[in-house]
């Protein structure tokens, strides 16, 4: 049984997706093995440098911690 023209057009335009597909799929490889992988000590300088900002943002470290001490004692020392 001949197959119609729609059947011949359709199977063109699957095999021409699957091509993209693949094309696509080749180029995100390629570029991850182009792409230099950072060491550990990078990836950790980077983290350190991100957490010491997010402290300072939050004032989080020894002198907030020591001014907490401070006025807990003070008024401590009020109350007697």
């Amino acid at each position: 049984m001949p197959k119609g023209r729609s059947t011949f057009t359709k199977r063109q335009k699957e095999r021409a997706r699957q091509q993209k597909q693949r094309d696509k799929t080749e180029r995100r490889n390629q570029r991850r093995q182009e792409r230099p992988e950072p060491s550990p000590d990078e990836d950790m300088s980077v983290l350190r440098e991100h957490a010491e900002a997010q402290a300072a943002l939050f004032q989080v470290g020894p002198a907030t911690r020591d001014s907490a001490e401070t006025s807990d004692s003070d008024n401590n020392g009020a109350d007697q």
